[in-house]
């Protein structure tokens, strides 16, 4: 395997150099900090992720307002106690995309979310005290009790939400097979999984660098070349 000084030097030398590279990379993420996020938020940025997947961003974004309205501001303990007939009434609502699948997703992840903060105290604080080195078992909790969580969607809720997640991109992936690791193009096995978990743990130890940086510059590292003013954009995604 490649060390990941090799990885970063490629990465800076595609972005001109290791001050620009800096400039790409978000903030490092706090786990303690979860702790104070309330269930509304956790729900609201579930709720982002699985409207955006598969759709534009940005239309979702501009009509994040009317779905903060349109879903009673998120407070799951509320959503779950609203009849059929609300649910039913927001498939023609105009204020969201009005997808029937992703709307009864929310109403599923209320309630996923709801037992898992009466269990915790919150679930904030499961997210916070959930072991920084096993994301993928965070992941495929997330796509077992949750509603349209797994896989890529999950991966970016917890990057919203300020979890130190890396987030498995065709660059990213495709970096970690540039260094010598045994998984295929589209990583979804157990096993491809295992393995790509035990990388980035073998590189967080490595660096002392957090995911999210590690997953940044690996996907920094390889396909195409972005321009940087072009790509600061898109810091944190």
């Amino acid at each position: 395997m490649k060390r990941f000084d090799d990885i970063r030097a490629r990465a800076a030398d595609r972005k001109g150099g290791e001050d620009v590279l800096a400039t790409l990379l978000p903030p490092a993420p706090d786990n303690a900090a979860l702790a104070a996020v309330p269930d509304h938020r956790i729900l609201s940025t579930m709720a982002n992720r699985v409207f955006s997947a598969g759709f534009v961003w940005r239309v979702i974004e501009q009509k994040w307002p009317g779905f903060e309205e349109a879903f009673l501001g998120f407070e799951p303990k509320r959503l779950l106690f609203q009849p059929d007939e609300f649910w039913e009434e927001l498939a023609a609502d105009t204020r969201i995309v009005r997808n029937p699948q992703k709307i009864r997703s929310v109403r599923e992840n209320a309630g996923f979310v709801d037992r898992v903060s009466a269990e915790h105290g919150g679930f904030g604080r499961f997210l916070a005290t959930w072991p920084r080195d096993d994301q993928a078992g965070l992941i495929a909790l997330l796509g077992k009790q949750g509603s349209r969580l797994g896989g890529n969607t999950g991966q970016y809720f917890l990057r919203w939400i300020g979890f130190d997640a890396y987030v498995v991109s065709k660059d990213m992936a495709a970096a970690l097979r540039d260094a010598g690791l045994a998984i295929a193009e589209n990583p979804t096995s157990k096993k491809d999984l295992a393995a790509l978990q035990a990388r980035m743990n073998a590189y967080a130890a490595e660096t002392g660098l957090s995911y999210t940086h590690l997953s940044r510059i690996l996907a920094l590292s390889i396909g195409e070349n972005r321009a940087a003013e072009d790509l600061r954009a898109y810091v944190g995604e």
